[in-house]
């Protein structure tokens, strides 16, 4: 169900929209509009639905359950910190079952369905307390059938966003059964009265999880019709022979057992509960998490309707999702700091030990560039996809993912940089985390050479000997060309102390590399997107301000009208 409403833009917004001199103008407007909203989120907060903030990211659509999905991830962490046989069970379950995200009820009639039911359909209801309880249809539903599986509204409030939180968490105490449907009781559908009765406990379920994430890949990104394999996927696929790579490593890491992949085998059972602990919490989200959210962002392009404005609400809405998955509920609206688990707090961390944070990169304080680069680039597609401009959006995905891929480059340096510079005291842990990082990474690398990709496998496994961080350093700067980032983005090991980079592991000093060109004329400069100039873009706006005014005056409500008062 979508909620996009472009009627319900705020003036900025508006007028940002009208320009249309030429194709180069548009761009051009695109471009500082993108700007604005992920530099200044305040200034577009009038007249817009009152969706929540994703950090510095306005979604067009209710996507609060899908950010939810790191609730998910800190209940898996929470167990696996544990140490504990229970604590690992307790953590698979929710891998595989869920708790927060895509709640539903399984009701059991008391009587066949008298009447068939389309998927979207509203049913209501209400809870113990006797408070309302809304949801939709899940899937057509036949007359006759004994079973509905509903899934709870969500609202736009991150807070409550649904309010019956069960799946897993019930296995162990930690569901939540405010908000959903009685035990027993009436529901309306469609002015129809049906009886039904259930176990709340048991038939609360959870239809969005992270295992399926990854299990889901062969029909979402493999073989999924036009525009697939997905070609960041193919990579993976290409380097481990298998498309549920992501489930296989954290169930190894899970259960302890050996991988059988065809590249980068990891076997778990030489692992103690620390080492597979450290392992599993980064693979959920390093491995299945981020290849999802580059899974909305092509669907967003598969659904994009060409020159059709307003019409595109459910690609916007595919894209508002990707956002959600890379951000995450806990990180709210804050740009920099927060409590976030995914994988924006992941290139914040990073930052600041590698002295990549600001909007220049080179500082240790505020959020990363790569995620204030990356939301310009949110802001920008979600620009595109309203205006129907689809053309535009491939580079801009592309760019995103090369991104989104140098907070993993700099946590294979920092955990390489740890275990082999401190090796008398190097926890297991560390060389547990490295390995996972590593694997996140590694088919990227190994697209480029696969030479550099053993190197770096070899040096970051959890058992290896004596890690070797200038080999790692060296194989990861060999392919920075290829994988179409350069030395200022990754920057270097930075020390605090010292308020310098650590010797040896300064950013290397290969000049810019060549990045993605465009291929068309229409195509944006995504690498230019702040304009050239804070001149250009003062000029710009100054533009948009006076057609606004201009339009407001054609229309006869003028912003600044004449009065009966007398200045004195």
């Amino acid at each position: 169900q979508r909620h996009y409403q472009p009627t319900k833009y705020s003036q900025l917004g508006h007028f940002c929209r009208m320009v249309t001199f030429s194709s180069i103008c548009s761009l051009l407007v695109a471009q500082a509009c993108a700007v604005i909203a992920a530099s200044s989120p305040d200034m577009l907060r009038s007249r817009r639905l009152d969706y929540e903030w994703l950090a510095r990211y306005h979604p067009e659509s209710i996507v609060t359950d899908h950010a939810a999905i790191d609730l998910d991830q800190l209940a898996i962490e929470s167990q696996l910190a544990r140490k504990t046989d229970e604590g690992f069970q307790n953590a698979k379950a929710i891998y595989q079952q869920g708790g927060y995200s895509k709640s539903f009820a399984q009701l059991k009639l008391n009587d066949p369905l008298p009447f068939p039911i389309k998927k979207g359909t509203i049913v209501t209801g209400i809870d113990s307390s006797g408070a309302s309880v809304a949801g939709t249809i899940m899937i057509d539903a036949e007359k006759g059938i004994s079973t509905l599986s509903i899934q709870y509204k969500a609202s736009e409030s991150q807070a409550d966003y649904v309010t019956c939180q069960v799946g897993a968490l019930s296995s162990f105490g930690m569901e939540k059964l405010d908000g959903c449907f009685a035990v027993n009781g009436t529901i309306d559908i469609n002015d129809e009265v049906v009886e039904y009765t259930y176990d709340p406990k048991a038939n609360n379920n959870n239809a969005r999880t992270i295992s399926d994430f990854s299990k889901s890949a062969g029909t979402k990104m493999f073989n999924c019709g036009a525009g697939c394999p997905h070609q960041e996927f193919l990579k993976y696929y290409n380097y481990y022979g298998t498309l549920t790579y992501g489930d296989d490593m954290v169930l190894g890491a899970l259960d302890g057992e050996k991988t059988l992949f065809k590249n980068g085998n990891l076997d778990f059972s030489k692992y103690n509960l620390n080492e597979r602990a450290a392992f599993a919490k980064r693979a959920t989200k390093y491995m299945n998490i981020y290849m999802y959210v580059i899974r909305e962002m092509e669907d967003s392009i598969g659904d994009c309707k060409a020159s059709c404005k307003y019409c595109n609400d459910d690609p916007v809405h595919a894209w508002d999702e990707a956002v959600a998955f890379y951000t995450g509920s806990l990180q709210q609206g804050k740009v920099a700091g927060g409590e976030g688990v995914l994988l924006y707090s992941l290139a914040d961390r990073m930052c600041l030990s590698f002295n990549t944070c600001g909007p220049k990169g080179k500082s240790t304080m505020g959020t990363s560039k790569v995620n204030t680069d990356i939301f310009e680039l949110f802001a920008l597609g979600q620009y595109n996809l309203q205006s129907g401009q689809c053309e535009l959006m491939r580079d801009i995905t592309d760019r995103i993912i090369d991104l989104m891929a140098i907070p993993l480059i700099q946590s294979v340096l920092y955990y390489s940089y740890q275990v082999d510079q401190n090796r008398l005291i190097r926890g297991e842990e560390e060389m547990a985390a490295g390995a996972a990082v590593a694997h996140a990474l590694l088919p990227r690398i190994a697209a480029c050479n696969m030479v550099d990709a053993w190197k770096v496998y070899d040096n970051l496994s959890v058992n290896a000997k004596n890690p070797d961080f200038h080999s790692v350093k060296k194989a990861l700067e060999n392919n920075y060309e290829c994988m179409n980032t350069k030395c200022s983005d990754v920057g270097g090991v930075w020390s605090a102390g010292m308020k310098d980079f650590q010797e040896g592991a300064e950013p290397c000093s290969i000049s810019s590399q060549t990045m993605r060109t465009a291929n068309s004329s229409n195509t944006v400069n995504i690498l230019a997107i702040a304009l050239g100039s804070a001149a250009g873009a003062i000029a710009l706006l100054s533009c948009c301000c006076i057609l606004f005014l201009y339009r407001r005056e054609k229309d006869g409500n003028p912003v600044f009208k004449q009065t009966d008062k007398t200045l004195t």
